[in-house]
């Protein structure tokens, strides 16, 4: 045996005796699941629906299906390079063309659901990353970023998209955190509880939407409606996240599953 067969039959092992156990970071996929929300002059993200093509009845006596419908960034979802402007002429940009290996990588979890409880408009900023770093370690490269908010614990009320007369407010990055995660850290992605990368207020920035704008641009990805990432260490976990291999798509609803020790 080769020391990389060895190395994924040990894998196997860890996860089937449970030394190694997986977390499910994804959100239920409901038609009651809310979805961002644009201004009206732009087209709108649809929600999930579906419908009972049969189940053990005259339609179909022995199976049961549905049909289903949704927008490519419903729920727990993938953003890919070509979502953004910034990335439509990106290699490989499209979630059919992603090479297999970008789907499997090491997390940094930063927690900042301290801040986020306080002011819901909370802006990680470059100092902010440093002074984490200076307490936590520095960021490797070939990571994703996990911003720990724990939003998702307020899925299933209207505190989640947050919206209010001005727009939606919940935490994010501005662009120069973003710089120093993708050109400093060389990161594979940002990955968030909320429903968009961005903060809810990002339009209004002196760089808006500078999470989507510097990801994408440099052929990195974003992660959006996570959950769960309070089970996550902050370092040591590796994320296994695989969209939907659709033709020229820009994202994808997903499942997203993180391996971690068990302690």
């Amino acid at each position: 045996m080769t020391a990389a067969q060895s190395l994924v039959a040990d894998l196997a092992t860890a996860i089937a005796t449970g030394s190694v156990e997986i977390v499910d970071l994804t959100n239920v996929l409901s038609p009651d699941f809310p979805v961002i929300v644009l201004p009206s002059e732009f087209g709108q993200c649809e929600p999930f629906r579906m419908e009972t093509v049969s189940r053990y009845d005259g339609s179909g006596p022995a199976w049961y299906w549905n049909n289903i419908s949704m927008n490519e960034h419903t729920g727990t979802h993938f953003d890919a390079p070509a979502h953004w402007i910034t990335g439509k002429d990106v290699p490989n940009g499209t979630v059919d063309a992603v090479l297999p290996r970008d789907f499997v990588h090491p997390v940094v979890v930063i927690d900042i659901a301290a801040e986020a409880a306080q002011d819901e408009d909370f802006i990680v900023t470059r100092p902010f990353l440093e002074a984490w770093e200076r307490a936590n370690g520095p960021i490797p490269p070939r990571h994703w970023i996990f911003l720990r908010s724990d939003w998702s614990k307020r899925v299933g009320t209207l505190s989640y998209l947050n919206l209010r007369d001005d727009g939606a407010h919940s935490p994010g990055p501005d662009a120069d955190a973003m710089r120093f995660l993708v050109h400093d850290r060389d990161c594979v992605g940002l990955g968030v509880e909320t429903v968009g990368t961005d903060a809810g207020m990002c339009s209004h920035f002196d760089e808006p939407f500078p999470a989507h704008s510097i990801l994408h641009g440099n052929g990195r990805f974003g992660l959006q409606c996570l959950t769960n990432l309070d089970r996550l260490p902050t370092f040591g976990a590796v994320i296994v996240a695989m969209p939907l291999k659709i033709k020229g798509g820009s994202g994808s609803p997903l499942r997203v599953a993180a391996m971690i020790p068990r302690s």
